[in-house]
């Protein structure tokens, strides 16, 4: 049988020197006795695949609102897709697939209904600001296993909270999770974006075919191989054509998809069905589940609301916003 101090002993022999150990972590919020089987950092991952905010990403929007087909990506399936790519990265460069994997999964367990357009809204609404990242953290750190907590190691929860920031993560680790994220939405967003028929594979640019390829997976494979080859110990980096060409699609992204008036046309309603809510359990704090509204005194209102809203799924959110403001019929 294989035990922990034999799984440590194998990264000892098999990690690069700067890539981060699981014995030599900083530890938990609150200590705790080891696994005898699993690292620290396999014990998180663990944790995150058997949480809750975990298996509400799979009714959370990625790109686009509600879609009617069966292979449209959402929350979860990006979430999946990313851990495949951090962990191809990490195994090749010699880092801790385990802290990647945990790291990726993760680092969108904050994310609101209707993706981006739903955190936007509540940024925009709430007095403190929202951010999908330190919500994110939030959910780990209070919000599971009935607010006591993930207990996750420092490095897991340093990785989750910077992920959307190019070098902000304490590990090499957490700073190739960012690069999996990007590699991720960038290729699965233009396939469900022709899927959808937003574009057509004409209209994607013609001058990064040459770097990247034109097919979903031959770009995967460009992009990361360029990080390995660009990257030089824990200074992660792609070669100089395929950042340029990956910034190009991602650019083009945002004003050909990401903006699209067809693509998001639905969008503007979303972010009513969030703001209304917002205000009516502002309003109206009685309405609120119990288990939220036993902590306003504590957190405050609006805290205890953005954890609401921010933890429910797109059909949730519309089912709860119909049951307040659209008439059911009389019998």
């Amino acid at each position: 049988m294989t035990d922990r101090a034999q799984l440590e002993q194998r990264e000892a022999l098999f990690l690069a020197p700067h890539a981060t150990f699981s014995g030599r972590s900083e530890g938990r919020l609150r200590p705790e006795r080891p696994c005898d089987l699993r690292t620290d950092f396999m014990r998180d991952r663990d944790r995150i695949i058997h949480s809750k905010s975990f298996r509400r990403l799979k009714h959370k929007t990625q790109v686009f609102l509600s879609p009617e087909g069966d292979h449209y990506r959402t929350r979860l399936t990006h979430t999946l897709e990313v851990a495949q790519i951090a962990r191809t990265l990490a195994r090749a460069m010699g880092l801790n697939e385990d802290l990647t994997e945990a790291i990726s999964l993760g680092h969108d367990l904050g994310h609101t209904p209707f993706g981006h357009s739903g955190e936007q809204e509540l940024d925009c609404i709430a007095q403190g600001g929202f951010t999908h990242y330190a919500q994110s953290l939030r959910v780990v750190d209070v919000l599971e296993r009935d607010r006591q907590g993930l207990n996750l190691t420092a490095e897991v929860r340093d990785g989750i909270f910077c992920h959307s920031i190019e070098d902000a993560a304490k590990t090499p680790e957490g700073r190739l999770v960012y690069w999996a994220d990007h590699i991720a939405y960038v290729n699965h967003d233009i396939d469900d974006a022709l899927r959808a028929g937003v574009l057509r594979r004409q209209d994607l640019p013609a001058s990064t075919f040459a770097v990247l390829g034109e097919g979903h997976s031959a770009r995967i494979d460009r992009m990361i191989r360029s990080l390995i080859e660009g990257s030089e110990g824990p200074a992660l980096r792609m070669t100089a054509p395929v950042r340029a060409a990956y910034e190009e699609l991602h650019d083009f992204l945002f004003d050909q998809v990401y903006y699209n008036p067809v693509a998001k046309a639905e969008e503007h309603k979303a972010k009513r069905v969030i703001a209304t809510l917002f205000a009516h359990f502002m309003e109206a704090p009685a309405r609120l589940p119990a288990e939220y509204a036993a902590h306003i005194d504590g957190d405050g209102l609006e805290r205890v609301v953005l954890d609401y809203i921010s933890g429910m799924t797109d059909r949730y959110c519309i089912a709860l916003f119909e049951e307040f403001f659209v008439p059911k019929v009389w019998r």
